[in-house]
């Protein structure tokens, strides 16, 4: 994807603009899904109904995401962030209005813009941040993943502070969206150079004729299981925490917007000691404890009678969260020469989960009430753990 003769500084500049991406993208997002009970409120919507809009961001980014790989290969992860910018903050201003006109059909079409954006900003991120992590020669990925939950933790904190103050979500939206296109233009001028190649095919880069498509590879396949479980673990959080609070502990909006912070504040921690850890103990064992950890925390999350253990459980269940979803991007990104098919393979199937589980989940709520339609992730949570082995290195090749 880039040249091979960048200079110390460059990579450490990407890697700055990687970060910097990374932390905006979590910024846009926890700013919408940290006020998602204000939504529920203001459209007068059922679990089941928010449900189907969060569906309306999952189908738009699940259109985005298979095409994303061949989008970057075509005209590099810099200018595949530029057009995603552009078209989430776009999306985001017109959730804005269509929130202020209290128009359901509107808001649904603004969300669906909105995936697309997110889809293309996604992988593009994930791409450069494993480029940049091969040529850095050290784990780095989890504190990418990090910036963008501490950008998430802003934007959760920011959302709850809004709320308690009264200030609306719309007003709150159009200063996000500027901000975002702002930095999605300027950040990616030091991302690593792309060069382009014709023989570049649709499973996102790899050449034609030399390799089968990155979709018939076991190994990047059973990665994208393990990170689908992991990522249904992480965005049933993010969607659902601050609703759950209030629906099953009769917390105040703000209250379960600080719970989402505190889910949120937590795998950022993680997420930046990370590396240490995966480097030390390896990938499979670390992913092993962090399933683990998720299981036990959301447990805890449920079933607590009150605020403080429900908090608790919000922060061991962000520690389980953490690490898995940057470890299948690395796992995926272990032979560089398909490193750009492979990470658009398991970031494509993972954010099947992250996008399209939550409005399941919302389904299921309508029925169980949505604090106990959460205990649906445990199944898929089981399934990365029994499949951790194979995130584990590829032999490095003399």
């Amino acid at each position: 994807m880039t040249t091979s003769t960048q200079t110390t500084s460059n990579v450490n500049a990407a890697a700055v603009a990687t970060f910097l991406i990374f932390g905006m993208n979590g910024l846009v997002f926890a700013s919408w899904a940290a006020r998602i009970p204000a939504v529920t409120e203001a459209l007068s919507l059922t679990s089941g109904q928010m449900g189907t809009l969060l569906l309306c961001t999952a189908v738009g980014s699940l259109m985005a995401l298979p095409s994303a790989g061949w989008v970057v290969g075509r005209i590099g992860t810099a200018n595949t962030v530029r057009v995603a910018g552009i078209v989430a903050g776009a999306a985001g201003a017109a959730i804005a209005f269509s929130l202020m006109a209290g128009s359901v059909p509107a808001t649904a079409i603004a969300l669906f813009f909105f995936g697309i954006g997110i889809g293309l900003w996604d992988v593009a991120q994930n791409i450069e941040g494993a480029d940049v992590e091969h040529r850095l020669r050290r784990t780095i990925m989890p504190q990418f993943h990090a910036a963008f939950s501490g950008g998430a933790f802003v934007g959760a904190l920011i959302g709850a502070g809004l709320s308690q103050l009264g200030v609306g979500l719309p007003e709150h939206l159009l200063v996000i969206a500027a901000v975002a296109v702002a930095l999605a233009l300027t950040a990616p001028r030091y991302f690593l150079p792309h060069v382009a190649a014709v023989s570049e095919t649709h499973d996102g880069g790899a050449p034609v004729g030399k390799g089968p498509s990155a979709w018939r590879d076991g190994r990047t396949l059973l990665i994208g299981v393990v990170v689908l479980g992991a990522t249904l673990t992480e965005g049933a959080g993010n969607d659902w925490i601050a609703k759950a609070a209030v629906d099953g502990l009769g917390a105040s909006e703000a209250t379960g917007a600080l719970l989402f912070a505190l889910f949120v504040a937590a795998m950022t921690a993680m997420r930046f000691l990370g590396g240490k850890v995966i480097d030390r103990f390896g990938r499979v064992a670390v992913l092993r404890a962090s399933m683990a950890a998720a299981a036990l925390g959301l447990g805890l999350f449920v079933f607590a009678g009150n605020v403080i253990l429900a908090g608790i459980g919000a922060a061991l269940w962000g520690i389980g969260a953490a690490l898995a979803f940057p470890m299948g991007m690395s796992a995926a990104a272990d032979d560089p020469k398909h490193a750009a098919a492979r990470v658009s393979v398991v970031s494509t199937i993972g954010y099947v989960a992250f996008l399209a589980g939550p409005p399941l989940l919302g389904y299921l709520g309508d029925h169980t009430g949505i604090h106990l339609a959460l205990l649906a992730i445990g199944a898929p949570i089981l399934v990365a753990l029994l499949l951790a082995g194979v995130a584990r290195p590829l032999p490095a090749k003399r």
